[in-house]
């Protein structure tokens, strides 16, 4: 007789969790009684191939609604590289209480024709009955999930309106003393000279600069469990929540609503009044967002790489410039990054209402613009406000088809490096006709190029500019040349010897800067606008003749035109 042909061997992987993290100090706490029944397990089954791998994938104090568990994640990239051919848990929840979430660990799982098992719920992936089955205990182990999370949140909602504080990060001012706050009598009143200050200065603004000034720090707290806290400068988001927190005066707020709290106040109700009124009156109501009914294109304009351009804008006082801007990945080192990034709003509208005036025209048909009202001919931009009426065609006995709105005659604009594509839609094309416009196109750069400015002897060529750290430098010894010097003639008891013991610095140092203020001031906008060559610097334009038309011969570079 033959035989038995031995069994494959299935690399098994034993997954354990555990929600908390309390009790896994002990000797024996919950992931080794989780390990030990699925070891027995897979020994049960050694007869059928079954070899327990070494690698433990443990995940103690990670909650089974979410993948972002550190053995999981290795468990599952040892299952891409087929290391592993079943997974063995206790329960299945134990691996995931989400539904949605095994489903693609199931796919995943078929995919690498790695099976799954639970010790105390028995079946098998690999069957439809074992699916069933789990997927009906998952949609328990989901259910309770939600329940229990419902329950938590009526809990701490029903414990915040009987005014008992529910955790998180502790209030400046308080402490925790057996599950309840506790004033710190130091730090209350340091918070109540921040209500205070608030209302002699007027304005969070000014009262963190003042704070800042005056090197004023938070108080340095420790937590229960030895954390520290504290010692640094208040940031103005850290200010907005002590004067606008109501758990200072003895209240607690719970999505929206405000409750009776069981702790003491800090701050009395009439300064808190005064605080918010000053407050409310300082805050700006947000403007709900306006559709931009000038920029037509939004919805039919595409960049090179395919991805839609969306409307953006610029503004300086009373000025407007509108662009279309891409909205996929701008690092120009990304393999997908879009070339055209940015466009000028007008002048591609303007382009794409030209080629479709002119294809109409060709059908004797007239375009419209989107908020115009007069048609191609009667000279209406893209983008004009409505203006005059449409003359009434109905008693014109040779009536004229309807125009043809040019956002409606558009299908989709393709943007290139050098034409743009242009599809028209079913209500502007012939049948039979190619629907696709190509117009040649320049995407202008939207970068202004400096001339920088020549040496005497150096050849007409392209230059590099003076660093910006070295221009930035320049452009500060320049702002305290001008400050001294008007010292120096506004207070005749100041002197060089003076200003350098105040500054710290040589009188040497503090005579050779005060050059600076003399500088040519076409040299000094030049510095400030980069036209200078790469190598000028502070040490350069120090110390040079006082007659303007001698300094730029002193530099060896040609004195710009008038102009610049």
């Amino acid at each position: 007789m033959k035989a038995d042909d031995p069994k494959p061997i299935r690399r098994c992987a034993i997954y354990t969790r555990v929600s908390t993290e309390n009790g896994l100090e002990q000797e024996f706490n919950s992931l080794d009684n989780q390990r030990e029944a699925s070891e027995a397990y897979v020994k049960s089954q050694a007869h059928e191939g079954w070899r327990l791998i070494r690698t433990r994938y443990d995940d103690g104090g990670f909650s089974g609604g979410s993948l972002d568990r550190p053995a999981l994640q290795t468990l599952l990239d040892d299952v891409r590289a087929q290391r592993v051919d079943a997974i063995v848990v206790y329960k299945v929840d134990r691996l995931t209480r989400s539904l949605s979430d095994f489903a693609k660990f199931v796919e995943l799982f078929d995919e690498h024709g790695v099976s799954f098992v639970s010790v105390t719920q028995s079946f098998n992936t690999t069957t439809s009955m074992g699916r069933l089955t789990l997927n009906v205990l998952l949609s328990f182990a989901q259910f309770e999930r939600e329940v229990t999370g419902e329950r938590i949140r009526d809990k701490v909602a029903a414990s915040k309106k009987n005014g008992i504080w529910m955790g998180g990060a502790v209030p400046l001012g308080y402490r925790v003393e057996n599950r309840a706050l506790r004033v710190v009598e130091e730090h209350a009143a340091f918070v109540r000279d921040l209500f205070r200050r608030y209302l002699e200065i007027g304005g969070v603004v000014r009262l963190k600069a003042a704070l800042d000034a005056e090197n004023v720090r938070s108080p340095i707290r420790i937590s229960g469990n030895g954390k520290r806290t504290g010692g640094g400068p208040m940031s103005r988001g850290h200010l907005y929540w002590i004067l606008s927190n109501p758990i200072y005066i003895g209240r607690l707020r719970h999505k929206g609503q405000i409750h009776e709290g069981q702790h003491e106040a800090i701050v009395d109700p009439e300064t808190w009044k005064r605080v918010q009124e000053r407050l409310a009156a300082q805050t700006q109501a947000r403007r709900a967002p306006q559709p931009d009914a000038e920029s037509f294109l939004v919805g039919k304009l595409f960049g090179d790489r395919g991805r839609r351009m969306g409307a953006s804008f610029a503004a300086k006082g009373a000025r407007r410039w509108r662009y279309y801007v891409s909205r996929g990945p701008t690092k120009t080192n990304g393999h997908d990054a879009a070339t055209v990034m940015r466009v000028c709003a007008p002048a591609i509208e303007k382009l794409a209402s030209a080629a479709i005036a002119s294809v109409l025209a060709k059908r004797g048909l007239a375009a419209t613009w989107p908020g115009c009202r007069a048609n191609a001919s009667a000279g209406c931009n893209p983008g004009e406000k409505q203006r005059g009426a449409w003359t009434d065609q109905t008693a014109t006995p040779n009536r004229q088809p309807d125009p043809i709105d040019v956002r409606a005659a558009i299908d989709r604009i393709q943007l290139g490096a050098d034409c743009v594509r242009i599809v028209l839609s079913d209500a502007a094309a012939n049948n039979g006709d190619d629907r696709t416009l190509t117009v040649p196109w320049k995407l202008s750069s939207p970068y202004r190029r400096r001339e920088i400015i020549q040496g005497d002897s150096d050849r007409l060529e392209a230059q590099r500019p003076m660093r910006a750290k070295a221009r930035e430098t320049f452009l500060d010894a320049v702002r305290d040349a001008h400050r001294r010097i008007d010292e120096l003639l506004r207070h005749p008891t100041s002197s060089l010897l003076a200003i350098a013991q105040r500054e710290a610095t040589s009188e040497r140092s503090i005579r050779q800067s005060l050059s600076l203020a003399f500088l040519d001031p076409s040299l000094v906008k030049a510095a400030i606008e980069g036209r200078l060559p790469r190598g000028f610097g502070v040490k350069r334009l120090i110390d040079l003749p006082m007659l303007w038309s001698e300094q730029w011969a002193a530099l060896g570079l040609r004195a710009p035109a008038s102009g610049h």
